[in-house]
C-alpha cells in the first residue's frame, strides 16, 4: 500500500484518489482513481466531517472501473472496512469486468450498473452485416416511397406548485423541473434536465441526473444543503457566503460547478 506524507494538504493541492458523484436516488458513486486505501479513507472522512447530515451513513457504490484491473480481495476488503470507519456504508460495486464480478462475490456485495453511463460511453455496437446489392430505384420512386418525417414530441417539463417538504423527494424524469414554491431542508428535487426554483431552496437540488452536463439550476433564494449537476456537487460549506439568500444560476464548466448571482 502506497503511503502519502503526513503533511496537511489543502483540498486543491493534490489530485483526489477517489471522485465522489451524487446519483439521482441519493446514492453516491465513488470512482477509484488511485488505489491508496489510506488516502481514500481520509478523503471520505473529510467529506463526512464537512457535511455529516449529507454523507453520514450515506450509501456508496465503489467503482473500480478507473483502474487497469480490480484489486485483490484483501485490499478491496480493507478499503470497504475503511470507508465504513470513515462514516459511509458501501453497499455495492459498480458494474465492470468478469474479474470485478468475482471480486464482488468474494466481498459479499452486489454489482450495480446505475452510474456506469455517467463515466464511460457505451461500447460501440457491432456493425451490421452489409445488405446484398439491389437495383437503385428511380428518383421519383424513391421520393414516393420515402415516409414523411415525424417530429419526436418533446417531454413537457414538470411543474410543482406546492412546497416540497422535509423528507420528500421529487423527480422529473426526462424533462426539466419547475418548483413554484419552496424546497424545505431535508427535501430533494431531482431532474434529468434543468431545475427552476421560484421560492427558497433549503434542501438538495440535483439537475442532469442522467448525466446531462448542459443542465442548469436557477433559484430565487439560495440556501441549499447540496446542489449537483451530472453528479458534480457542492455542499453548503463550499458555497461563498455572499451567494446565500441570493438569486443564483448554477452550471457545469470543465467538470466544475459555477455559481453566480443573478442580476
Amino acid at each position: 500500500m502506497r503511503r502519502v506524507p503526513d503533511v496537511a494538504l489543502a483540498a486543491n493541492d493534490y489530485e483526489q484518489a477517489g471522485e465522489l458523484k451524487i446519483g439521482q436516488v441519493g446514492i453516491a458513486n465513488l470512482r477509484i482513481r488511485t488505489l491508496d486505501v489510506e488516502q481514500l479513507v481520509r478523503e471520505m472522512r473529510e467529506r463526512v466531517e464537512r457535511a455529516p447530515k449529507l454523507f453520514g451513513r450515506a450509501a456508496v457504490i465503489v467503482d473500480f472501473g478507473g483502474l487497469a484491473r480490480p484489486p485483490d480481495p484483501a485490499i478491496a476488503r480493507s478499503l470497504i472496512e475503511g470507508l465504513r470507519d470513515a462514516g459511509v456504508l458501501p453497499v455495492a460495486l459498480a458494474y465492470g469486468t468478469c474479474d470485478n464480478d468475482a471480486l464482488a462475490e468474494a466481498l459479499g456485495l452486489p454489482v450495480l450498473a446505475k452510474f456506469r453511463a455517467q463515466y464511460e460511453h457505451a461500447e460501440a455496437a457491432p456493425a451490421p452485416a452489409p445488405a446484398p446489392p439491389s437495383r437503385e430505384p428511380a428518383p421519383a420512386a424513391r421520393a414516393a416511397s420515402r415516409p414523411a418525417p415525424v417530429e419526436k414530441p418533446r417531454e413537457p417539463g414538470r411543474i410543482q406548485k406546492t412546497p416540497v417538504r422535509s423528507g420528500q423527494q421529487l423527480y422529473a424524469e426526462g424533462c426539466d423541473l419547475t418548483v413554484l414554491s419552496t424546497v424545505g431542508a431535508g427535501a430533494e428535487v431531482i431532474s434529468d434536465g434543468s431545475i427552476h426554483i421560484y421560492g427558497t431552496l433549503r434542501g438538495r437540488a440535483l439537475a442532469g441526473a442522467q448525466g446531462n452536463t448542459e443542465a442548469r439550476i436557477f433559484c430565487r433564494d439560495f440556501r441549499a444543503e447540496l446542489v449537483a449537476i451530472a453528479g458534480h456537487y457542492k455542499v453548503l460549506d463550499d458555497i461563498p457566503e455572499k451567494l446565500r439568500g441570493k438569486a443564483v444560476q448554477i452550471w457545469l464548466e470543465n467538470d466544475q460547478l459555477k455559481l453566480v448571482a443573478l442580476e
